[in-house]
């Protein structure tokens, strides 16, 4: 144990530490792909196959990754079929300009909207919830 860091807490060793990414499994990449990259308008900043290790990975953002918190597309090239969704797992959350707007435009896309746009229950902040292509929760809240 280094005896500088030795029972200061966590915060205080990491310093300005910064959320990364999120990794989620998915399926299909294509059809996940095609979901964040055109439905939600995040770019592809990069793509690695590992094929000794029989994946695939993908990062898709808003950002580039040295300044933006991304997402971690993982596929399994053996996978037969679609994960189970853990219950630990709660959900991403995507501020957007307009709820309302966006939920419209992806709903004809065939995207499934699990909570319509709408106020929080107790606030007044407009929010929806949505599917992924593999069941995954993503949160939309209006920003100004």
């Amino acid at each position: 144990m280094d005896t500088k860091t030795a029972g200061r807490p966590a915060a205080s060793v990491i310093g300005t530490g910064r959320m990364l990414h999120t990794m989620l499994r998915v399926f299909d990449l294509a059809k996940s792909l095609d979901f964040y990259s055109r439905l939600l308008g995040m770019q592809v900043l990069r793509r690695r196959e590992v094929p000794e290790g029989r994946y695939t990975l993908a990062f898709v953002g808003y950002g580039a990754e040295e300044s933006s918190t991304v997402i971690e597309l993982t596929h399994n090239w053996d996978q037969k079929e679609p994960y189970a969704l853990g219950t630990a797992f709660g959900h991403l959350a995507i501020g957007v300009g307009d709820v309302y707007a966006v939920c419209d435009t992806l709903a004809k896309a065939g995207v499934k909207i699990t909570r319509p746009p709408g106020p929080v229950k107790f606030g007044t902040t407009v929010i929806a919830f949505i599917e992924d292509p593999d069941g995954y929760k993503i949160e939309l809240i209006q920003r100004d």
